[in-house]
């Protein structure tokens, strides 16, 4: 192929690498670089010696995303929500590319509570997994990714498989994400101080709980509640927001009614007029502050996770 076409090529495997990345990594910034420097390797390597160019990008596609996993050493992810129902979303044959209403689909539908439990493998079973077991990818593809056997990448997607239907992640206190008690108790001191900052609308009391690059996400049902309640003083909701200053602007004087809560066993907070969770914030705290809230309003979504109030 010539530049030109070999640049239409790619872009008629986007959406489903997107899909891949965003899978892997949990973050669409984070999805689109893996995306551009596919590109740039496919640029670079050319086509003459790719067979099949759907199974090359998504093997590139992979590995880059499994790189920038393991280098994400400074962030501790957090162990969560358990019990997912088997039908995890919709699925994508290998070599399909779907369009922009299937890969919004794949976003909305397999949705944010999924996406949290993703975090709670290590990103070799997330990898196994979410090639495997949501795009179809064989086994044979997977293990050059990981640099393991056939029989090592079956495995491990089997193991990712188990965690994410079961919980089995916050077992044996072996998982990627396990929280000692010790930290549990900081981590909960750290959601009640926000909490207070966030009621008492003290911006100072806020920043100092967040990290300076904390992110706020938010589900669809989520945003779409906060629209449909903006004319009863309801503040409007994006999908994501970036930084201290934002977030913690989105927080302050609000969150009446929110009380903590362990989300799979981690430290968050939800609003649960009646005792029956509404809203769910699963948090991730590292060294002392927050560095990702993951707002959950999506109905069917809560239901699959495990919420427990804490007095």
């Amino acid at each position: 192929m010539n530049p030109d076409e070999l640049a239409t090529a790619f872009e008629q495997h986007r959406p489903r690498l997107r899909a891949v990345a965003y899978r892997m990594l949990g973050n669409p910034d984070d999805a689109d670089d893996a995306l551009q420097e596919a590109w740039l390797r496919l640029n670079r390597t050319g086509d003459a010696e790719i067979d099949n160019l759907a199974a090359w990008l998504t093997t590139v596609t992979g590995r880059i995303c499994l790189d920038m996993l393991r280098s994400r050493s400074t962030r501790r992810e957090a162990p969560l929500p358990t019990g997912l129902p088997d039908d995890l979303g919709p699925e994508l044959p290998h070599g399909d590319v779907p369009d922009p209403a299937q890969e919004a689909e794949l976003a909305d539908v397999v949705g944010l509570a999924m996406q949290i439990v993703l975090q709670s493998l290590d990103p070799a079973e997330r990898l196994a997994f979410v090639l495997h077991d949501l795009f179809a990818v064989p086994y044979e593809q997977i293990a050059p990714v990981l640099g393991r056997s056939v029989a090592a990448a079956r495995q491990l997607a089997s193991r990712g498989r188990r965690r994410v239907q079961s919980g089995a992640a916050a077992q044996d206190g072996a998982g990627a994400g396990s929280r000692t008690a010790a930290e549990t108790r900081t981590d909960r001191q750290v959601v009640e101080a926000f909490l207070t900052a966030s009621r008492t609308g003290d911006l100072a009391g806020l920043l100092a709980v967040l990290a300076p690059d904390v992110v706020l996400r938010a589900d669809q049902s989520a945003v779409e509640t906060a629209a449909a309640s903006a004319d009863k003083g309801a503040p409007l909701l994006a999908r994501e927001v970036r930084g201290a200053a934002a977030v913690a602007e989105s927080f302050r004087g609000r969150a009446g009614g929110a009380v903590p809560a362990l989300v799979g066993g981690s430290v968050g907070f939800t609003w649960a007029p009646g005792g029956t969770p509404r809203a769910v914030f699963a948090v991730v705290v590292h060294e002392g502050r927050i560095v990702s809230v993951d707002l959950v309003g999506d109905p069917a979504a809560i239901a699959v996770l495990d919420v427990e109030l804490l007095g």
